[in-house]
């Protein structure tokens, strides 16, 4: 048996233990940092339907190969790992970080790294201070993620970007000179172009949207539009993730909407699953390798940072028991193992945890269940099966970064600057919910009658633009025209009642500058254009229709319907969609009334809301 070789470093910090979290837990980020090299990693899942993560890499010129085991950590608290080397001068290697409560508010760091060598280099690497080395840099580390979180620093961790090529730069530079001049830049292209050439990779590898919009503190549209426009020009490339719905990670990608699979194995997770355009089919971008080459492998693969949802993980062995002296918040939590089986729901009121127990089961291998929580205080987690397992307590109230195909499609710069993005032809996708729009004008073949066709024609055609403008703006997508009315898409419904009330509220000082403009051509200047308006949300499906993504369903019947019983200058709601509690609020102080009707293709009448002009 090899000599166990360990040392332990403390650090007290100014910054407190959550605001230090989200650097120390960012494993892959810190070791990119360091200088660690990336490693493959081959999946193989065992008889027992667990999964074997072996990793291989090179490390100035040594081949190692490694068990790369679940991390065990508390949300907040601490984390650890130990790697088990088959291949190369180690036999093992593992970190343990713990955050505690310091001195005047802060935070006291605790530090372990712990390994065996292996054969005479091992051995010499030891001797030689290894350790000692790697925290001298450890402790550099920290105390510049330290002053990050103190808002002193500018990066998490020191890091210096590859030098570009002068090529790469000159690309670079122009790009984003054509960013900025045209419309969807948002003051933004500058800072796209600092991110892209001096971010660390991990950042690179899957730009999300949300995440860079909540970093910059900008609205998401603005950075969603940035990075489509970027791709059209091929600043970045994009790509289509079906995430896991347990680990979050993309276990299938495709560059193009048509090729992205409709099911996917997540072998992390040993389990098969479905894509929905609604929670986890999401849209990234990366930088184009003309602009900056990304590498191929991980930094790390299962640190805390990865799996955020996650606010405990811990490995058992059959028949223990563990406490943990933690708090966690009230809300909704799902109790699982990382291993296939079962797992429980749970709604935690804030009081005792409940006791999480793992059971022995025929079909699955092991269940999982909460039971009442123990009194002592702190979580419990009591393994009665007969196997090894990792437990797992994750949030479910946690907010994903991911900025969905659903929420993406429904951008009207999505289907302006990428109308080739479609389904497979002939391939339906269902949508859990969206909200709809249509309108439509009031006496436009009076209109005709009166201004001539090209005057009629030309107030149109404004109207259409003033439209989409207000569509846009409320982060929806102008789907088609049909004759003079327009069917509009949004994500959620409160984009969709807020578009249509500034529709209706500006509607005047759109009559108005067109007047002005009919009075100085000498034409009736005493034109207006009235228009109706039906809104109604719900499932639906979408498909590729004339090469572009189109919904059907009836959900779409009823907000044209809805439409239909609108009066100039009207807005229509559905019942529910009025109830919505997002949209309420939102319907404060106008003139409503109650109503229902008989509508074409359904079978009861149909409640709704009008909106008086």
């Amino acid at each position: 048996m090899q000599k166990l070789h360990d040392r332990t470093w403390t650090w007290d910090l100014p910054a407190p233990p959550a605001a230090l979290w989200p650097y120390l837990s960012d494993t892959a980020r810190f070791n990119e940092a360091a200088g660690t090299p990336r490693y493959a990693v081959e999946e193989i899942t065992q008889p027992d339907g667990s999964v074997r993560r072996r990793a291989t890499a090179s490390y100035k010129g040594v081949a190692v190969e490694w068990d790369d085991p679940p991390f065990e950590w508390v949300f907040e608290r601490e984390f650890r790992q130990m790697r088990i080397f088959q291949r190369g001068p180690l036999q093992t290697l593992g970190p343990a970080l713990k955050l505690e409560a310091g001195p005047n508010g802060g935070s006291r760091v605790t530090y372990r790294l712990s390994g065996t060598p292996r054969g005479i280099l091992g051995h010499l690497l030891f001797a030689t201070g290894l350790l000692d080395k790697i925290g001298k840099s450890l402790e550099e580390m920290v105390r510049q993620a330290a002053s990050f979180a103190a808002g002193q620093a500018d990066m998490p961790f020191l890091y210096t970007p590859p030098e570009p090529a002068p090529e790469q730069r000159e690309r670079l530079a122009g790009l984003t000179r054509q960013i900025a001049a045209g419309s969807y830049h948002h003051h933004l292209a500058d800072r796209l172009a600092s991110h892209i050439a001096t971010a660390q990779e991990v950042d690179l590898i899957r730009i999300r949207p949300r995440k860079l919009a909540r970093d910059w503190q900008v609205p998401v549209r603005h950075v969603a539009e940035l990075c489509l426009e970027a791709t059209r020009l091929g600043l970045l490339g994009l790509s289509w993730n079906l995430l896991c719905p347990r680990c979050g990670g993309a276990k299938a990608t495709a560059t193009t909407l048509d090729q992205l699979p409709k099911q996917a194995h997540c072998p992390s997770c040993n389990i098969a699953y479905d894509g929905s355009f609604t929670s986890n089919i999401e849209i990234s971008f990366r930088p184009a390798p003309a602009i900056r080459s990304i590498g191929e492998g991980e930094f790390c693969m299962g640190g805390p940072h990865v799996s955020r949802h996650i606010l405990v993980q811990q490995i058992l062995q059959p028949g223990e028991q563990r406490r943990i002296m933690v708090a966690l918040p009230a809300g909704e939590y799902r109790l699982r193992a990382l291993e296939p089986g079962g797992e429980c729901v749970i709604v935690h009121d804030g009081g005792a945890f409940p006791t999480m127990i793992a059971e022995d089961a025929a079909a699955p291998e092991f269940t999982i269940r909460g039971a009442a929580g123990d009194t002592i205080g702190g979580l419990v987690l009591h393994n009665l099966s007969s196997r090894q397992l990792t437990f797992v307590i994750e949030s479910r109230a946690w907010r994903s970064d991911a900025l969905t195909a659903h929420e993406v499609t429904t951008l009207q710069a999505f289907r302006d600057l990428l109308p080739a993005q479609v389904l497979r032809e002939g391939e339906d996708v269902g949508i859990d919910s969206i909200t709809l729009m249509f309108t439509d004008l009031e006496g436009s073949t009076a209109l005709y009658e009166r201004l001539g066709d090209a005057a009629a024609y030309r107030l149109v055609r404004r109207h259409f633009g003033f439209l989409a403008e207000s569509i846009r703006e409320h982060d929806g997508a102008l789907i088609k025209t049909i004759g003079d009315a327009v069917m509009a898409a949004f994500a959620t419904p409160e984009q969709a009642v807020r578009a249509a009330l500034e529709i209706r509220d500006r509607i005047g000082a759109f009559n108005r500058d067109y007047q002005a403009e009919l009075a100085a051509e000498g034409l009736p200047a005493e034109t207006a254009i009235g228009l109706k308006m039906g809104l109604h949300g719900g499932r639906c499906i979408a498909v590729t229709l004339n090469e572009r993504l189109d919904y059907f369903g009836s959900t779409v019947n009823m907000a044209a319907r809805l439409q239909g019983r609108s009066r100039r200058g009207e807005v229509v709601l559905s019942a529910p969609l009025a109830a919505d509690p997002a949209v309420m609020p939102l319907l404060d102080g106008r003139t409503l009334s109650h109503e229902s009707a008989e509508l074409k293709g359904f079978v009861k009448p149909v409640p709704f809301v009008r909106l008086t002009a």
